[in-house]
């Protein structure tokens, strides 16, 4: 019996390299059941932004009655603290500690102030509403500070943890390590959509509250469980003698390995073409479709499916040798077409096109995020990995706060000057805030293409060498 197990076990083996998904970003110096142990984190990431980016602001805007302008300022304070994701990477890497440990720390904390962000989070928000017995600006003062607590341990925890994963992996497996950590970050959110949508299907704020501080608990668990043992202690690699750069200097390291302003101003565009739709989606389908909170919700799922059969198709393009620039090229150019059917759904009161938008939003959204991170990681290879992971980190999170603030003012403006007749009886009705968002997005993702070309054509990394592939070849398309 004992030599049929072994037998089987040989052969699965044997399968798994060939059939399994992320089979390959295993190593010897780090398993897949290490791996999988560590990308914890990013699951707890992509619960905290469904909450926040998904489900909440559709609470807020049409159960509580928040102004989308208000909730699009309170959805983007968390990125607030987008662009000190290149400080946090630079201090990781040189971090001083008796303890030995570079990256534990700054996770720890940034889990601790995700936690408080979430306990406060629940009651700020009915005071907001201005249904409690104190004034509504207190609300306000206390939702702030929820989101802010929230975006900070979030941003933190995910540039360092990103760090952590380079560090263990062999430089060979970095960027296929890195991708299958991004892809967890997908998984996490569309199973947390799914959970929340049943959890709010017959909506109550009393469950409201529940499910927040359930999300506080739960991330706070993955967490502790993602840092078991995964750090090894090294005191001589922060001892606080060791000498340090400069953080100029490590960035003029970055700007020589390839880093190019050209690079990050294509992945703002994009970024932000992708973006402005964020807290849009879920209010458009309920106000202009009539959907429940249920369905609603579910349309992150639809989002994340397609952006992980995006990255399906780039691993398998990336793996052939395939520019990363040019595809994410292509993922723009889906992306252009995936908000005009969004638009197109709202005259149509077509349900199923919306859905289709939707997914479409996240396969061209996927196919672009894989691009950029392949070209990133192709730079941290230069330079070093929470430098060049943050900057990445920081450009596209910031365009995303930048695009999600925008998004909601212009809907509010729109949508205000169609309702006083400004805008004339043709462009009327509760469609015509978001679709303009939609049409501003269509501009930008042309304005990515733009961008792109150039590196397209001047690029001259092999992306097909195993130290800079996007490393998902494995991966069922």
């Amino acid at each position: 019996m004992s030599q049929v197990a072994a037998t089987l076990a040989k052969g699965w083996m044997r399968l798994g390299t060939r059939f399994l998904p992320f089979a390959d970003a295993a190593t010897k110096e780090l398993p897949l059941g290490r791996l999988l142990r560590l990308s914890l984190f990013q699951v707890s990431v992509g619960a905290s932004i469904v909450l926040l980016n998904g489900t909440l602001n559709r609470v807020m805007i049409v159960e509580l009655g928040v102004t989308t302008l208000l909730v699009s300022l309170m959805v983007s304070l968390p990125l607030v603290f987008a662009p000190f994701r290149v400080l946090i990477g630079f201090k990781s890497d040189h971090h001083r500690s008796v303890l030995g440990w570079r990256r534990v720390p700054y996770i720890w904390m940034g889990t601790l102030l995700q936690f408080g962000g979430f306990a406060i989070m629940p009651f700020a928000l009915l005071v907001l509403s201005g249904e409690g017995a104190y004034p509504a600006v207190y609300g306000q003062f206390g939702a702030a500070l929820a989101f802010l607590l929230v975006g900070a341990g979030l941003h933190t925890t995910q540039t360092a943890g990103l760090a952590l994963a380079t560090d263990i992996a062999p430089e060979d497996s970095r960027p296929r390590v890195v991708a299958f950590l991004y892809v967890m970050l997908l998984i996490g959110m569309t199973g947390s959509a799914i959970i929340f949508s049943e959890l709010l299907r017959d909506f109550s704020e009393l469950k409201l509250i529940q499910v927040i501080q359930g999300v506080a608990v739960v991330q706070l668990l993955l967490n502790i469980v993602a840092l078991w043992k995964q750090e090894a202690r090294n005191p001589a690699l922060t001892a606080a003698s060791r000498q340090r750069p400069q953080f100029g200097e490590s960035w003029a390291q970055f700007r020589a390995a390839g880093g190019s302003t050209r690079m990050l101003v294509a992945v703002a565009l994009g970024t932000a073409g992708f973006s402005m739709q964020d807290i849009l989606l879920e209010p458009f389908g309920a106000q202009v479709l009539q959907l429940t909170v249920g369905q609603t919700t579910a349309l992150t799922a639809f989002f994340a499916i397609g952006t992980l059969a995006g990255f399906a198709l780039a691993a398998r393009t990336l793996g052939r040798g395939g520019d990363p620039y040019r595809l994410a090229g292509l993922g723009a150019m889906i992306g252009m077409f995936a908000f005009a059917a969004v638009v197109i759904s709202a005259p149509a009161q077509s349900v199923l096109l919306f859905r289709v938008g939707t997914a479409l939003i996240g396969f061209g959204g996927g196919l672009f995020a894989a691009g950029t991170l392949t070209a990133a990681m192709a730079v941290a290879s230069g330079s070093d990995s929470g430098m060049a992971l943050g900057t990445w980190g920081a450009v596209q999170a910031t365009a995303a706060g930048g695009g999600i603030l925008l998004g909601g003012g212009i809907r509010d403006a729109v949508a205000s000057l169609a309702s006083d007749g400004t805008l004339g009886a043709v462009l009327s009705g509760p469609a015509i805030g978001y679709c303009f968002v939609y049409y501003i997005e269509i501009a930008l993702l042309f304005a990515t293409l733009v961008a792109v070309g150039p590196l397209v054509r001047t690029t001259r990394t092999n992306y097909a060498q195993s130290s800079a592939k996007f490393g998902l070849a494995e991966f069922p398309g």
